[in-house]
């Protein structure tokens, strides 16, 4: 991965649950949690946004604005937020851009077969647009303690 902590974070447009266009830029003055994972309603997926939900207010208090980002359509998630009761947003990165910017997408092997997908890493961005901090080992169950620790 060639993101540097410190470094500017890469800036994107791309569309939310809604449809909404949404460009890190709008969150200058915030820190954001930019979390990317491989599909809706798998279950470590889940598992992550749960954790996140369940942990929503603490991370708000924290200073927090949580996005979720993964290759799945507007509709997907859509679905997974009403499923879930996610109350943050969820960017859909169905043209991969935002993934290559971050370098998420990547060759994956399961049972001796290669194939891309999403490296499940999250980027904590300063007020400054700025990479603070790097998770790239998350824990699915726990991540909300590896964001605030």
């Amino acid at each position: 991965m060639s993101l540097e902590v410190g470094k500017p974070a890469p800036n994107f447009e791309a569309k939310d649950q809604n449809g909404n266009l949404v460009k890190l830029s709008d969150y200058k003055g915030k820190k954001v949690v930019l979390y990317f994972y491989p599909k809706d309603n798998t279950p470590g997926c889940t598992a992550q946004a749960c954790n996140l939900r369940d942990n929503y207010e603490s991370l708000q208090k924290a200073g927090y604005v949580i996005l979720g980002i993964s290759s799945d359509p507007v509709k997907s998630h859509q679905k997974f937020i009403e499923k879930q009761n996610l109350p943050f947003d969820l960017i859909a990165d169905d043209d991969l851009k935002v993934h290559e910017a971050y370098g998420t997408w990547v060759e994956k092997s399961m049972y001796g077969r290669k194939y891309m997908g999403t490296a499940r890493t999250t980027f904590i961005i300063d007020e400054e647009g700025n990479l603070e901090e790097i998770i790239e080992k998350v824990n699915t169950k726990d991540h909300t303690n590896q964001i605030l620790k």
